[in-house]
């Protein structure tokens, strides 16, 4: 169980992980909250049905990784499909934004349960639920970071490239968080499948 996710009882997965990699864990999706901004929650006794109805922005993040997690619905080659795009985005954002958040949160929330051994080791144990919201995460957490590095698609079907980064390179640890992050998902998702 080691470094990857085996499936439990009840349709869960359980992962053994040590301090440090519980640390980086909760580190990465607390920047993830952070870099995805706080919520609109309604204020008391506001009406359900017009925060259902609320419109988010029109217009595309200008910050590289955040247009990474909230893409243009459609291509920007015309006029016509930038307004559908900024109207399908008003509409949809921010739920987008809550579900992204719910499941940073919920890595946060089931690290912080987590009792760490004697041995610095812990053993987490998902719940289908808290599987998929894990399954969220790490795809935005290597989304963001694979967009900072500015990872391409050749580098993704060559991740020896990745590898072969020189230990001198500052990008080095976050290379190396971005690879392992894509293990514990391949992990996750096949541990999912029936």
């Amino acid at each position: 169980m080691a470094g990857h996710f085996e499936a439990t009882p009840g349709g869960g997965a359980a992962v053994a992980l040590d301090e440090v990699e519980i640390a980086i864990l909760r580190s990465l999706a607390v920047q993830l909250l952070e870099l995805i901004g706080p919520g609109d929650e309604p204020a008391e006794g506001a009406d359900p049905l017009a925060a259902l109805f609320a419109e988010g922005p029109s217009e595309p993040p200008t910050d590289p990784a955040l247009a990474r997690l909230f893409p243009e619905a459609y291509g920007d080659e015309d006029g016509e499909l930038r307004a559908a795009s900024a109207e399908f985005r008003r509409f949809t954002e921010n739920d987008l934004r809550t579900r992204k958040r719910e499941d940073a949160l919920a890595v946060v929330r089931t690290l912080d349960a987590l009792t760490v051994a004697d041995n610095g080791g812990a053993v987490l144990e998902l719940t289908g639920d808290e599987c998929r919201h894990w399954l969220g995460a790490l795809n935005d957490l290597r989304l963001t970071i694979g967009t900072r590095l500015e990872v391409s698609d050749e580098d993704e079907n060559d991740s020896g490239s990745l590898y072969r980064l020189p230990d001198s390179d500052p990008r080095k640890p976050m290379v190396m968080a971005y690879l392992w992050l894509g293990a514990l998902q391949e992990t996750l998702v096949e541990t999912l499948m029936p």
